[in-house]
Formats: structure tokens, C-alpha cells, sequence
């Protein structure tokens, strides 16, 4: 049987973890630069608040209900997203971690009653050690895990946890679920299936193999055996290397100069050559795009973007910096006042293995050691310790963040104060 533990409303749960006084009042956290509504309470749920709406769009119910707004903290998401992973794997052998606040487990038992006190067990002990609240689901295939985590997480009757261990528990489930709530199946692909005659899951399961194939290719074929109970789905318990780095974001305010789009472009690429260095991989191809705001149509609009292999794979924070940089200059155009940018590197390889060229002399050794020395002095001292000076000091591009709460886990100085 295979779990999905699913962390609650996991962005308002890590505030609440540290802010206890927000418990039971309704609480949304907003995206990057304080745009769009990304994470929302039960409370805030419950008021009709939308996700992923533009915030100004309902500025005056949150000022009416007295809703807490939160920028978005992601170090301390990612702190205790690590510490809830840690508390997952201290009670299996192995786990995949499939996003921020999700996880699968491999789950052993002799019987129905004894997974289910299981699962219960380790949704309670996580719950303890690290304060966020999860559910889980088990079920013999990944999708049938994930719907029954929706229930678990719906009905409080199951008490974190619902299990699909027979035919009857799988039917209801598959009839209960809305296709276009099943996992897998793309926006674009619901019009299609209800066009098709296809309501819930359960619909979708009652089609042959040859028809599902011939509609829906070899992908649909794959769903509908995981929702008939025969997994497909391959666990990938070892962390597999990502395809591709991407780092992006949306400026504070829009600019138009060179200056301060090269501060957020290197910014960006270094942060990128940070992380393949922290999964000791390299990086063959480096994409660089620029976007105006697309929501200000009396502006001009222009969306770019320029790719450049470069002759060695590399996570050298100077090499990805320099390319970025090439690409930055050859698609900048001043007339433009841009919203956003972002870097994306491609081609990850292990840092084991590399082709060399005959023809390019950097001394990538030298960079090596260098980047070993910058990584220690900032994981002691603290991010950004050490940092290029083409990063700037007092960047304009800063996203907006100024509801963001303190880094309570990760930074002595901004720790929880008690007063006594």
C-alpha cells in the first residue's frame, strides 16, 4: 500500500506554528510581491475567498472580516517542510518527497485496521514534533493515495486518515470525485472528457482500455489502471536529478534600466548555480527571458527570451553570471518597462561526469574550490555573507514583501522574542 501525507494548508500552518494566536481566524498568504492570493485558512476558505485571485480584487472583505495577510516567507516554508520530511522518513525505510508540503510511503501491514493505526500513528507524531497539522491517504495506487487524502483532509469523521483498501471504498471514492479533480487530468483535458460523457472517476474507469487509449493515449491508459487499483504510477524513492534550475520572479515595481535588470538577472543566476552546487550536478544551457506586464495594456508589451549553451557543463556561480549576463545584452531593449525576468539552466548532469573542451581554458578547479569556500562562509554566516558586487547592495528590483513574517527557524535575528 502506498501513503500520501499532505501537510494542511501548509504556508498558514508554518505562521501559525510560531504565532499561535492566529488559530481559528481566518488567514491568507500572498505570492511574490504581494500580487495574488496564494494560501488560504479553513476560516478564510469559509468567507468565499478564491485562490489565486489578485488581492486588490478583494481588498474590502479582508478588511471587513479582519483577515491576516501574509507575504510570502519561502525560507521559512522550506525550513519546515525539511523538518516535516525528516519526521516522515524517521518512520520508513524510504520516502519520495513530491513537493513542498506532499510525500509518498511505502506502507506495510498485516491488515486494514493495523495500516490505518499506523497512518494515525505517524499523523499524530508529525504533528507533534514538527506543529504542522497533515492527513494522509493510503491506497494501493499513487492516485487512489491522493484522492484519499482529499477525503481524509475533508471529513473530519476520518480523523486524518482514509484509507481505500477494498472495491466498495474504491467505487464510492472514483463516484464521489469530479474528473477534473483527479490528479493528472489537465484543465484542458475536463471539457474534453465531460464532453465525452465522463462526470467523476468513476466514469472514466467504466470506459474499455482500447477506447481510453485511442482518446487519451498511452497517458490516460496509465490513469486509468492506477484508478482501477493497479499501480503505474513508479515510485521514485530515490530523489532523481531535475530536469532544469528556474529562478524568477516579478520586480517590486516596473523598470526600464540596465542597471538594475542586470542586479536581478545575476541575482537570479546566482541563486541557480547555488542550488546545482547544493545537488552537486552541473548545468549545460542557460535560458534567460524578460517579460513587461501584461497587465497594463496601454504599455508596449514585449516578452523575450535567449538561450545559450555554453561550452563546458559547470555550476561555477562566475561562468552562469557571465553567460547570463552575454544573454542579458544581446535581448535588453530600453524602450520597454519591464515586470519580470528569470533564469532557467537545462541539461543537468551529474557533477561526476564531464566533457571537457580542448578549446576553453577556465580553470574550473580553481572555480570549484572557490565556490566550496563562498558555500561555507554563507551557510555559517548567513545568505548573501559573501555575494558578487554586480548583485548590488540596495537592489530597486526587491519584490514587495513588507507583510512577511520573521524567519523564526533559520535566522538568530529574527528568533521569537519571550518576554517575561
Amino acid at each position: 500500500m502506498i501513503a500520501l501525507v499532505d501537510c494542511n494548508n501548509f504556508f498558514v500552518s508554518c505562521e501559525r506554528v510560531f504565532n499561535p494566536s492566529l488559530n481559528g481566524r481566518p488567514v491568507v498568504v500572498l505570492s511574490n510581491n504581494d500580487g495574488c492570493i496564494i494560501a488560504r485558512s479553513n476560516e478564510a476558505k469559509a468567507l468565499g475567498i478564491p485562490m489565486g485571485v489578485p488581492v486588490f480584487k478583494y481588498k474590502d472583505l479582508l478588511r471587513r472580516e479582519k483577515v491576516t495577510l501574509f507575504s510570502s516567507n519561502y525560507v521559512l516554508y522550506g525550513d519546515m517542510s525539511a523538518r516535516v520530511m525528516n519526521s516522515l522518513a524517521s518512520f520508513v525505510p524510504e520516502i519520495e518527497v513530491y513537493s513542498i508540503d506532499e510525500a509518498f510511503l511505502p506502507l506495510d501491514g498485516a491488515d486494514g485496521k493495523a495500516l490505518e493505526e499506523q497512518g494515525r500513528s505517524i499523523v499524530r507524531q508529525v504533528t507533534r514534533n514538527t506543529g504542522i497539522p497533515v492527513s494522509m491517504g493510503i491506497a494501493p495506487t499513487k492516485t487512489l493515495a491522493k484522492l484519499a487524502n482529499h477525503f481524509a483532509k475533508s471529513y473530519p469523521a476520518y480523523q486524518s486518515v482514509c484509507m481505500i483498501d477494498n472495491e466498495e471504498k474504491r467505487e464510492k471514492a472514483l463516484r464521489l470525485t469530479d474528473i477534473g479533480e483527479v490528479w493528472g487530468v489537465g484543465r484542458r483535458n475536463v471539457k474534453r472528457l465531460k464532453s465525452d460523457g465522463i462526470e467523476n472517476a468513476y466514469d472514466f474507469t467504466q470506459r474499455s482500455r482500447k477506447w481510453v487509449r485511442k482518446h487519451y493515449t498511452v497517458a490516460g491508459e496509465r490513469l486509468w489502471e492506477e484508478l482501477r487499483g493497479n499501480a503505474c504510477a513508479e515510485a521514485d524513492i530515490s530523489s532523481g536529478m531535475r530536469k532544469q534550475v528556474c529562478i524568477s520572479r516579478s520586480f517590486g515595481e516596473m523598470i526600464t534600466s540596465y542597471e538594475s535588470l542586470s542586479e536581478a538577472v545575476t541575482e537570479f543566476a546566482s541563486l541557480c548555480a547555488s542550488k546545482l552546487r547544493n545537488e552537486n550536478s552541473y548545468a549545460e544551457s542557460l535560458t534567460l527571458f524578460l517579460t513587461t506586464n501584461r497587465f497594463r495594456e496601454e504599455l508596449p508589451q514585449y516578452f523575450i527570451q535567449k538561450s545559450v549553451e555554453m561550452p563546458v557543463p559547470n555550476n561555477s556561480t562566475m561562468e552562469i553570471v557571465r553567460y547570463a549576463s552575454e544573454a542579458l545584452r544581446s535581448i535588453y531593449r530600453k524602450e520597454y518597462l519591464y515586470k519580470r525576468a528569470g533564469v532557467i539552466l537545462s541539461g543537468i548532469s551529474p557533477a561526476t561526469i564531464r566533457q571537457e573542451d580542448l578549446f576553453h581554458h577556465t580553470d574550473f578547479e580553481k572555480h570549484h574550490r572557490l565556490m566550496k569556500k563562498i558555500d561555507l562562509v554563507n551557510h555559517i554566516f548567513g545568505r548573501d555573507c559573501l555575494r558578487l558586487v554586480s548583485q548590488g547592495t540596495d537592489p530597486q528590483w526587491k519584490p514587495k514583501s513588507s507583510l512577511r513574517s520573521p524567519r523564526y527557524s533559520t535566522s538568530l535575528k529574527e528568533c521569537i522574542e519571550i518576554k517575561c
